[in-house]
């Protein structure tokens, strides 16, 4: 919120939050949360809830996409949230079922991998020649009894530089933020990290991981 009120397009980030297959009273409650923090200012929802036709759920992230590009080409920074892509991956499943498509692993189509990579390659840094815009994606996967290894979980990782892997038996043990050390990964790291933060936290991933171990 202060970078938006300080005035600086560069420091200026527009976010946009799309909501895929969920329950109406969970969007209101992000929204209610959102307008609370004063953050609807700069803040636009995509919504396809739960009661809508997997059509809506499949082309909504499209569409939140489409707005944070349009801002990306005329120089904005831009935030993409998708929560989740999980919920787009079934109403695609459903939908290819539908059109008699050869189901493949966990009855997913065979592109169901080019259904994300076509929407997280969207996600871009543009030269300062185009107007040096940018949009960041943060998609977000339900996972099944915490299992990683699944289709869609593997796929999304595939794309992405990086993922934060959350537990919930950690959240039920009371730690918050309930995040599993061992399986989250930043593939960019230490590139982006300062000397002294770099030094700290490699140690520390190494402390947490023999702590869960244990």
């Amino acid at each position: 919120k202060s970078n938006w009120e300080s005035g600086d397009p560069k420091k200026q980030v527009r976010c946009i939050y799309v909501a895929i297959g969920q329950k109406g009273s969970t969007i209101a409650s992000v929204r209610s949360a959102l307008e609370d923090a004063g953050a609807m200012e700069y803040t636009t929802i995509v919504a396809s809830p739960a009661s809508d036709s997997a059509g809506f759920k499949y082309i909504a992230p499209y569409t939140g996409s489409a707005i944070g590009q349009h801002w990306m080409y005329n120089g904005k920074h831009v935030l993409i949230v998708f929560d989740d892509l999980s919920k787009q991956a079934e109403a695609y499943r459903s939908i290819s079922l539908l059109l008699r498509r050869p189901p493949g692993r966990e009855a997913y189509p065979g592109d169901v991998f080019y259904l994300h990579s076509r929407l997280l390659e969207r996600c871009a840094k543009v030269s300062d020649d185009l107007g040096g815009g940018s949009m960041t994606g943060l998609p977000i996967i339900e996972t099944k009894a915490n299992d990683v290894s699944a289709y869609i979980p593997t796929n999304v990782i595939s794309i992405t530089d990086g993922q934060i892997f959350l537990q919930s038996d950690l959240f039920n043990a009371n730690q918050r933020p309930a995040v599993d050390v061992g399986i989250s990964v930043s593939r960019v790291g230490g590139a982006a990290q300062t000397k002294a933060l770099k030094k700290v936290s490699g140690t520390l991933k190494i402390s947490l991981a023999q702590y869960r171990s244990l």
